[in-house]
């Protein structure tokens, strides 16, 4: 048996390093927008993205080092939508990860800026990674159409705007389905796919994969709306029950605590059915999507 704890601490290392080569030394009249933009990629963080990212190229027989730039793409564009969601026009928090949410920080203005610099950013490093031997240079092309579609208004952003629009309405199963597909799992499905596509999977592969990564994505979203009623506030790092008070369309929410508990564990064993076609190569997502029950923040 893997220890994914190891695992996760190793390529969280590997994301990291790659992460802070990333940014230069803040200097000049732009200097305070990236400190905001690393103050909030720095801030701590599980890479699970990137981590997909990752596992999912060494599932089709690539490395680390062949999807890494994609794998900090993908971290930025996250981080950008944490900083976002943090701002008083959406949830109007104080913490993020234990610490000061950004525009706490920075002033409203500049974290509005920091997060589209990281989005921006995101896409400038995509365009120019190099792809690896033996693969055509239009799989980067699809790579990037898809990640830029997970993340546009057709995924994470129309799931953002339905979070938003839907707050203090009557509990809807169709609506909270919508909001944690596109909101949580989209990105979570092109994170595990691209690294593959990245390392020359087959298209039946691309697609078991893409079965995990939609299930283990809304089964993320679905522990996030657990821990923000059973959670506590200092190992999450951020306030708890502010879904409910807030009239959150969340799983919970809609079918009850302990159905939401049910269908979270029956979306993982799905996830990790989808890997059967794989062998042990898989093994770090299997473990993946068992932590997801596990984890506490």
């Amino acid at each position: 048996m893997m220890d994914l704890q190891v695992y996760l601490s190793k390529k969280r290392e590997i994301v990291d390093r790659a992460l802070e080569a990333l940014f230069p030394e803040p200097q000049g009249p732009a200097s305070d927008v990236v400190r905001a933009m690393t103050y909030s990629v720095f801030a701590g963080g599980k890479r699970l993205r990137p981590i997909l990212c990752i596992a999912g190229a060494e599932t089709a027989g690539g490395e680390s080092r062949h999807v890494l730039q994609a794998a900090c793409a993908l971290e930025l564009i996250h981080t950008y939508s944490l900083i976002h969601d943090d701002l008083p026009v959406m949830d109007d928090d104080d913490l993020r990860r234990g610490k000061p949410t950004n525009h706490k920080v920075f002033g409203e203005a500049i974290a509005l800026l920091a997060g589209d610099g990281l989005l921006t950013e995101a896409f400038c490093v995509l365009a120019g990674m190099p792809v690896p031997e033996g693969t055509p240079s239009t799989v980067l092309t699809r790579v990037i159409r898809w990640i830029a579609e997970a993340a546009g208004y057709s995924g994470m952003i129309g799931g953002q705007v339905a979070d938003v629009q839907s707050e203090g309405a009557p509990p809807d199963a169709e609506l909270v389905r919508f909001i944690h597909e596109h909101k949580t799992a989209d990105l979570i499905t092109v994170a595990t796919v691209s690294g593959a596509l990245l390392c020359g999977a087959e298209e039946s592969a691309i697609r078991a994969l893409s079965s995990y990564g939609r299930r283990i994505g809304l089964a993320f979203q679905i522990s996030d709306d657990i821990l923000n009623i059973e959670g506590d506030k200092q190992t999450l790092g951020k306030d708890v029950g502010s879904d409910e008070k807030r009239g959150k369309q969340t799983w919970p929410a809609v079918f009850g605590l302990e159905e939401a508990k049910r269908a979270q564990r029956d979306l993982v064993l799905e996830a990790v059915e989808s890997l059967n076609p794989f062998d042990h190569r898989a093994d770090p997502l299997r473990a993946i999507a068992m932590y997801i029950i596990e984890r506490r923040k």
